[in-house]
């Protein structure tokens, strides 16, 4: 693991959106008693050229850059350009997924003080919201 990782585990992340005509993808973990969360979790990826995922991650996610021997193997089995190694992202520790996009990014924030926000990706509200939040980008 590296510093430009994001590690979330023992919490249920799922594919909450994916809008094909601006190539943006969103995964969202739930503030949920099962799992004793109390934060909101949104990812976000931009610019999303190809992606094999799963619906759901039960136990949490690890998004990292691809290591070369994961982009061989992904290179070889898709048909990939040698330039969509920097972009290549594998979210789970297994590598059954990944999606080739630009640097993803995220915010989380204590659910119970989001008030009536439903979703931290919300560019019809202002940024930074009046609650706090932590956010980043993903391999900076």
């Amino acid at each position: 693991m590296t510093a430009s990782d994001f590690v979330r585990e023992g919490r249920l992340f799922r594919v909450v959106g994916f809008n094909p005509s601006h190539r943006q993808l969103y995964l969202t973990s739930e503030a949920l008693a099962v799992d004793r969360t109390t934060t909101h979790i949104e990812i976000y990826f931009g610019h999303v050229e190809l992606m094999l995922l799963k619906p759901f991650y039960r136990n949490g996610v690890h998004i990292r850059r691809a290591s070369a021997d994961e982009f061989a193997v992904l290179q070889e089995r898709h048909k990939l350009e040698p330039g969509d190694a920097a972009y290549t992202w594998m979210l789970d520790p297994d590598g059954d997924s990944f999606v080739i996009a630009g640097n993803p990014s995220w915010r989380e924030a204590e659910y119970a003080q989001m008030g009536d926000r439903e979703v931290l990706y919300d560019a019809s509200k202002p940024w930074p919201p009046d609650f706090p939040v932590e956010s980043g980008s993903i391999g900076c």
